[in-house]
Order: C-alpha cells, then sequence, then structure tokens
C-alpha cells in the first residue's frame, strides 16, 4: 500500500462517569453515519481498502471458486396441505432461492421469485406460511437488507395478492385459522405510538380478516407488556387450539397460554396459562389423538417431551414421553399416527455434540424402538409430517461435503431414501473432518471440528488430536459463535472448501454460550459468565498451535455478530496468539449496544449498561474499550453492511478508527481495513454478493497467513 498513513480520525475528548466508572469514548461521533465529517472519513477507508484489495493475489480466483461451489444450490424440506407440497429450491446461476407449490396433477410451479420482483437482488422473502387448505399463503418480504418484512397474501392458484401490505411485520408469527379467511399474526405498533427510538419494539398479537384494513385489526395479546417481547402464535390444525407465546427478547425463557376457540370466541380467547415466570424455554403441540405434547427444557437443560389433556395444561399435569438425554439434546419432533401403522411413531430428532440423529419412538408410550438411519455424520432440519397424518416424513440433510438434500423416512418399511437433491452439479474437495476435545482454562471440556485436506469422512475423538501427521502446521482460520444458544454445526460451506482446498485448515468451536451441549451450556457463557466464551475460543487456537496444525503466524480467528463480539474481544485480549482476524457486523461497544439497531432485545444474554453490577461485566471485556496505544495488534478486516438494522455498523467503525490511532506505527504492515456495503443488512444476501464477501475475507486472510494460491 502507498497511502503515507491511515485517514485521520479526530479523537474526543469525551469521557461518560458510568457509576463510577470513567468510560472514554473518543470516536463517537462515528455513531452518526450520516455527517459530513462520518462520510469523508469513510470515503477515504473505501480508498483504503480497495488499494489493500488490489493488491492480494489469488482474491478472483478464490471468489470464481466459491461462487462455482455455491453453484451446487439448494433445496428446503417440503410444506404440505394435503396433496400440495411448498418447498423452496435454489439453482445454479440464481442469487436467491425460489419459493414453489406442487401437486401431482400440475407439478412444480413458481410462487415467489425474489429476483423477478427486484433485478438488484436486494429484496429477500423472509417468511412464508401457507393456510392449513393450501389455497393461500402469506409471504414477507424485505428491500434493501432492511429485514422489515412487508406481509402480504397470494391466492395460490392465480398468484395474485389478495391482501396486504401489511408492514411493521419484522420478526411476525402467522397462524392461519382453519378456511383461511382470518389468521393471528404479530405486527408492531405505529411508530407515532411509541417513543422515539423505540420503533423495533412494541409489538402486539392481533387477528386479522382477509381484505379489512390492518388498522382495524383485533388486538389479542400483548398490551401493556414488556416493550422488547417477542411473541409467538399458532393454531392446531383443527382450529380448536390457539397457544400464544411471551419472551423479553432473545431471554431463553418464555411464558405460554392456551385457549380453546371452540369455548371462547377467536377475537377475545380465554387464555390459559401453561407456563409463565418460569426460568425455561416451553412449548406446546395440539396433536391428532388430542394430546398435547409438551418441548420444555423445565428441569431438563438437554430438553425433553412431555404431554398432557390440553385442559389441563399447566406443568403439574405433564408426564413425560420422552425424557431427557444425559447427552444428546433434543431439537425437534414429528409425529406419525396415520391408520395405516400399528403402533403409531415418534421421530425425535437429537443433537450429540452438535451432529445430528434421529431416534423412534412408541407413540403412546414414548419407548425406543429404533433410529432412522442418516447419510452420515451431518446435520438435519425442517423434520416435518404430513398435516392429516401418515407414515411419511421428510427432513433436510447436510454436512461438510454434502450439498443440502430433502430425505424421505417411511416408517412402513423403515427406509430412508434421498426425496430431493440441490440441483446444481459441483465437485467438492475431498475433506477430513476430525471433532477434537481440549480443556479450556477453568478445565471445562470443549469440543472443535477441524477440517482438513483429505479423504472424505468425520471422525470424532474425544482423548484430542493426533495433529496434522506429515502435512506438517499450514494456514489456519479459527471461527466461532459462543452465544444465544446457536449450535455450530456440520454443513456445506464453500468459502470453508475453498479454503482447504487451497491446503489451508479450517476449524469451528463449540463454545460456551451456543447450544451444543444443552441450555446449561448456553448458560454458561452469558451474562455474568461470558469471559468463558473467550477463554474456550483462546484455548482453541492454543490447542491448533499445540497439536501442529498450525503456528500463531499461520492463524487468523474469524467470526460475525456475536461472533464478532468474540473476535473483537479476543483481539484486544490475546493479540498475541494469532496473525490475523476477519471481524463481520460486530459488536464492540458494549456500554452503548442497547442504544442502536435491536439491542435491547440482548441485555439478558450481555447484561445492561444501567445496571451498576452489569456495567462492570461489560467493561470487563467491551473490545472498544480495551484498545491500547503501543500493542502489536495484528491485522484486522472488519466487514459491515449499512442496510443491517439489527446490529449498527458504527461498532466497527469505532473499532476500526481506535485500532488505527494505536497501531498507527505499524502502518502498513499490519493494516487495519473496513469493508462496507450498501443496500444489504444483517442477513440474507444474493449469491454473488456472499461470495464475493468470501472471498475477499479469504483472501485478506491467506496473504497474513501465508496461505499461496
Amino acid at each position: 500500500m502507498t497511502a503515507a498513513s491511515y485517514p485521520p480520525a479526530r479523537r474526543l475528548d469525551l469521557t461518560d462517569d458510568l457509576y463510577g466508572h470513567a468510560v472514554p469514548d473518543p470516536y463517537r461521533w462515528l455513531e452518526d453515519a450520516g455527517s459530513e465529517e462520518s462520510q469523508t472519513w469513510l470515503a477515504a477507508q473505501d480508498a483504503l481498502l480497495a488499494e489493500h484489495m488490489t493488491g492480494l493475489t489469488g482474491r478472483e480466483a478464490l471468489a470464481a471458486r466459491i461462487y462455482e461451489l455455491l453453484g451446487a444450490g439448494s433445496v428446503s424440506a417440503p410444506a404440505w396441505r394435503g396433496q400440495r407440497r411448498f418447498f423452496t429450491r435454489r439453482a445454479p446461476g440464481q442469487e436467491h432461492a425460489v419459493l414453489y407449490t406442487a401437486t401431482p396433477e400440475t407439478g412444480e410451479r413458481v410462487l415467489i421469485d425474489p429476483i423477478a420482483i427486484d433485478k438488484s437482488g436486494t429484496t429477500t422473502l423472509d417468511a412464508w406460511q401457507p393456510d392449513k387448505e393450501g389455497r393461500l399463503l402469506c409471504y414477507q418480504l424485505s428491500e434493501g437488507g432492511d429485514e422489515e418484512s412487508v406481509l402480504r397474501v397470494m391466492d395460490v392458484a392465480t398468484g395474485e395478492v389478495v391482501d396486504g401490505p401489511i408492514d411493521r411485520c419484522r420478526y411476525t408469527a402467522v397462524a392461519w385459522l382453519p378456511g383461511g379467511k382470518a389468521f393471528y399474526y404479530t405486527r408492531r405498533l405505529a411508530p407515532g405510538l411509541v417513543p422515539d427510538g423505540e420503533e423495533q419494539y412494541h409489538r402486539r398479537v392481533y387477528l386479522h380478516r382477509l381484505g379489512s384494513p390492518a388498522d382495524e385489526d383485533v388486538l389479542i395479546f400483548g398490551d401493556g407488556m414488556e416493550k422488547t417481547n417477542y411473541y409467538s402464535v399458532s393454531v392446531s390444525r383443527d382450529g380448536r387450539w390457539l397457544t400464544v407465546g411471551a419472551a423479553a427478547g432473545t431471554a431463553p425463557r418464555n411464558d405460554l397460554w392456551i385457549a380453546d376457540l371452540t369455548a371462547s370466541p377467536e377475537s377475545a380467547p380465554d387464555l390459559r396459562v401453561v407456563q409463565q415466570g418460569i426460568d425455561a424455554q416451553t412449548g406446546v403441540h395440539a396433536g391428532r389423538d388430542g394430546r398435547l405434547y409438551v418441548w420444555t427444557d423445565r428441569d431438563a437443560p438437554r430438553g425433553r417431551l412431555a404431554v398432557t389433556d390440553p385442559a389441563e395444561p399447566g406443568s403439574e399435569h405433564w408426564r413425560d414421553l420422552v425424557p431427557q438425554d444425559p447427552e444428546a439434546v433434543l431439537t425437534d419432533f414429528a409425529i406419525l399416527d396415520g391408520g395405516e401403522l400399528d403402533p403409531p411413531l415418534l421421530l425425535v430428532s437429537w443433537t450429540r455434540h452438535a451432529i445430528s440423529e434421529i431416534s423412534v419412538h412408541d407413540l403412546a408410550t414414548g419407548q425406543r424402538t429404533g433410529t432412522v438411519s442418516l447419510p452420515g455424520l451431518g446435520t438435519i432440519g425442517g423434520l416435518s409430517e404430513r398435516p392429516e397424518g401418515g407414515h411419511e416424513a421428510w427432513f433436510g440433510y447436510t454436512d461438510n461435503t454434502t450439498p443440502p438434500l430433502v430425505l424421505h423416512y417411511d416408517a412402513l418399511s423403515g427406509a430412508v431414501q434421498t426425496s430431493e437433491r440441490a440441483p446444481g452439479s459441483v465437485t467438492p474437495p475431498p475433506v477430513s473432518a476430525r471433532q477434537v476435545a481440549y480443556p479450556s482454562r477453568d478445565g471445562t471440556l470443549v469440543r472443535m471440528l477441524i477440517i482438513s485436506a483429505g479423504p472424505d469422512g468425520t471422525e470424532s475423538d474425544s482423548a484430542g488430536s493426533d495433529g496434522p501427521g506429515e502435512h506438517g502446521p499450514r494456514p489456519t482460520i479459527l471461527y466461532g459463535y459462543g452465544g444465544f444458544g446457536v449450535r455450530m454445526a456440520p454443513g456445506y460451506a464453500p468459502p470453508i472448501l475453498a479454503w482447504v482446498e487451497q491446503g489451508g485448515v479450517y476449524a469451528i468451536a463449540a463454545l460456551r454460550g451456543g447450544g451444543e451441549e444443552g441450555e446449561d451450556w448456553h448458560r454458561a457463557g452469558m451474562r455474568d459468565r461470558k469471559q468463558n466464551v473467550f477463554d474456550d475460543f483462546q484455548a482453541a487456537a492454543q490447542k491448533l498451535i499445540d497439536d501442529g496444525w498450525t503456528t500463531r503466524e499461520q492463524l487468523a480467528i474469524s467470526g460475525g455478530s456475536n461472533g464478532g463480539l468474540l473476535v473483537g474481544a479476543t483481539i484486544t485480549q490475546r493479540p498475541d496468539l494469532f496473525a490475523a482476524a476477519a471481524c463481520s457486523a460486530p459488536l464492540l461497544d458494549m456500554v452503548r449496544y442497547e442504544k442502536f439497531g435491536l439491542g435491547e432485545t440482548w441485555n439478558d444474554e450481555y447484561g445492561t449498561a444501567a445496571d451498576p453490577e452489569e456495567l462492570a461485566w461489560l467493561l470487563s471485556y467491551s473490545p472498544y474499550h480495551h484498545v491500547r496505544e503501543g500493542t502489536d495488534y495484528p491485522p484486522v478486516l472488519f466487514t459491515v453492511f449499512d442496510g443491517d438494522t439489527r446490529v449498527d455498523p458504527l461498532h466497527a467503525r469505532k473499532m476500526c478508527a481506535a485500532l488505527q490511532h494505536a497501531t498507527s506505527a505499524q502502518w502498513p504492515d499490519r493494516p487495519i481495513l473496513l469493508r462496507r456495503e450498501s443496500d444489504v443488512g444483517h442477513g440474507a444476501r444474493a449469491v454473488s454478493r456472499s461470495a464475493s464477501l468470501a472471498a475477499d475475507t479469504l483472501a485478506f486472510l491467506a496473504f497474513h497467513t501465508g496461505l499461496t494460491h
């Protein structure tokens, strides 16, 4: 790079006094991206990035290979309504998955193609829900990455929009009543009805009747409750049972109510408590056999399945059907109760150390009777059956080298067959995946998946790792997340395959804070225990070095969103441990995170700066507040998205400025760079943009870890 120095960034003499803590914030002016000063700084950062990227060899080859591997496409498990099925598929060359419907008589037909709606590729299909008869479809679209999810209703037969648009439907659950004339859904209050800055909160549950104005919808639930509440709604297939759930933000607990719609009006349901004020997550499903199936982690952090009478929904009436497993985490279930089955069966999906499996049980007693054969050690999702009952189930499957496919299980024969494959024809490189275990700082055993070039296969080695053998240390990326109970599971990932194909190693650590080992594992990495996540990650890096997979000079770390916080904390806590970092859409100013985006919905995960004790937790690791001049920080690439309404890009802007100031003497050998995109947000994006982002990130990490192309 030829630039003489980093772009100038004014340092404010600004220090907040928060409960006796002096909290400096020299770059608060960068919170306003629209100011002239910020725009000038951002334009200079864009130029700096472009100059650096032009010097990275192999970037175009990486982008081409990632795009080629993404050409495998994708396919989802079907949602059935009688003989009609709904599913998504992305074919080679398509930027987004397309929603289809199909029947035996008419074959397949496109319902929603985001690119046909918006050629720019910035419109995304966020959610969809057919009515109980399959005649109408509720669907939600966002534009420009804003995730605002405007809701519409389509006539499936004609493709005509028959209702909507209804705005303020971000993260909206939809529950159709039989007949397709009405549905329950959640919607935010209008901006004029809430305090300034709280427009993303204040949800309510409404009953909407098709053809009526949304502003005349009947308020069902949520008035006067927590402003950050998210609500769930569902209606049983026969239309009798309505369930409503409420959770404060992303807190790992919820309240739950149920109403008998044959005993009270649809517009004024008599909701009875299933669970309230309990520190646990619970969901219910009204079975076709008249029983209420209760999934819960109450007194069972790895999950259990109980049953009760819907008329007696309280926990004192729950009877365990499938008890907690001492090692596996219960994730989903499907009921196969067609008249042709004797006895009816229950399928239960689990993850054992993040690897999926399915067990078969007697529906009446819960007794385990067998297992469902899977193609390998991978991940399943979308386990579903026909709503009217039957002997078949469908579910998605993927692993490190298998693009998404749909498997079909026939309970009459016990056979598992491939129902549909991803439509593209690609040849993934052969890789070897090994799951290893290592001790964290406090002795807790943590698992990590290490992917490297070699023969196909995945193996588990709880005792440790023999290292890379004759290959010797190689450039390695260590990835982690560690939050919100999210599991790191095997899956088809073209950027990982492209990296490994070039001779690198890719490791994914299953850190505390995630859900790999159940809710206790999650809670061991949240709030005042957040440092455990960073310790687990740093121990993973040391494990890779000690076992000879890599060296400090060849090791990079990577993470996004909550994983960006993980990377930011590791940058400031152990800058000596690795050679480069990629930090995407990160949380980094943990003192002010609640003031922007959806920050207030996460304060049960992290803590709130409004509480003196919890502020101390946040200050103990907040990356922005731990940048120190004179420290030898490694090269860092921040990637952000201007349309991100979850994690505001201000975090990366402020941290980038702070690190550039602290490392100005290291310029240009250890660059601190900011990559930003417009018209895209935190979530779904076009395939070409995904490939470009991944290629830039991998090229940066390859250059600074010595991976040759």
